[in-house]
C-alpha cells in the first residue's frame, strides 16, 4: 500500500513541477505565448502560480513566483514522503534536498527534451507544433555550441555536446 500510495504521490508532484519548469523555462528563453503548448503549460500552471505573483512580483523574464512554487512543492513532496515513511524532518536539510532535487529535475527535463527533439529530427518534417516548442527552449543552449564546433560537414553534435554536458552536471551533482 505504501509504495503505490508513494508513487502516485511522487510522480504527481513531479508531474506538476515539471509543468512549472517548463512555464518558467518557455519564459525565459522567450518562446511563442500564443503557442499550444505554451497555451496548456500556462492553463495547467495558472490557478496555482498566479495568486502566488501577488505577492512575489516577477521580473521581465524570471517568474520568480513560479520558481518560488517549483521549490515549495518539491520542499512538500518530499516532506509528504517522509511523512509516510516516518521520517522526522527538519527544515534547512529539506529546503537544501529540495532545491538540489528541482535543479536535477532541470537537468532531466533538458536531456528528456534533447531526446525527444534529435529523435523528431529524424522523422518530422518540421510542422509540428511541439517540435517548434522544443526548438524554442533548446536553441539558446545548442547555438552556443553550434558555433564553437568545427564544420563537420552537415552533421550537427551540438545535440549529443549538451547532452554530454547535461549528463557531466548531473554526476557532478
Amino acid at each position: 500500500m505504501n509504495d503505490g500510495f508513494t508513487f502516485l504521490i511522487s510522480t504527481v508532484f513531479s508531474l506538476f513541477i515539471m509543468a512549472i519548469i517548463i512555464r518558467v523555462w518557455l519564459q525565459l528563453v522567450n518562446a511563442n505565448y500564443m503557442s499550444p503548448v505554451a497555451l496548456a503549460v500556462r492553463k495547467l500552471t495558472d490557478p496555482v502560480v498566479l495568486p502566488l505573483r501577488a505577492i512575489i512580483p516577477s521580473s521581465r523574464r524570471i517568474d520568480f513566483a513560479a520558481v518560488t512554487l517549483a521549490v515549495l512543492l518539491t520542499a512538500l513532496k518530499f516532506f509528504i514522503l517522509a511523512s509516510i515513511a516516518k521520517i522526522e524532518v527538519q527544515i534547512l536539510p529539506l529546503l537544501i534536498l529540495s532545491i538540489h532535487n528541482l535543479v536535477m529535475e532541470v537537468l532531466q527535463l533538458m536531456f528528456w527534451i534533447l531526446i525527444i527533439r534529435a529523435i523528431l529530427s529524424w522523422f518530422s518534417q518540421g510542422n509540428n507544433p511541439l517540435e517548434y516548442v522544443l526548438h524554442e527552449l533548446t536553441e539558446p543552449m545548442l547555438a552556443p555550441i553550434r558555433r564553437m564546433l568545427p564544420p563537420l560537414g552537415g552533421l550537427d553534435l551540438s545535440v549529443l555536446v549538451l547532452i554530454i554536458l547535461i549528463q557531466f552536471l548531473m554526476r557532478l551533482l
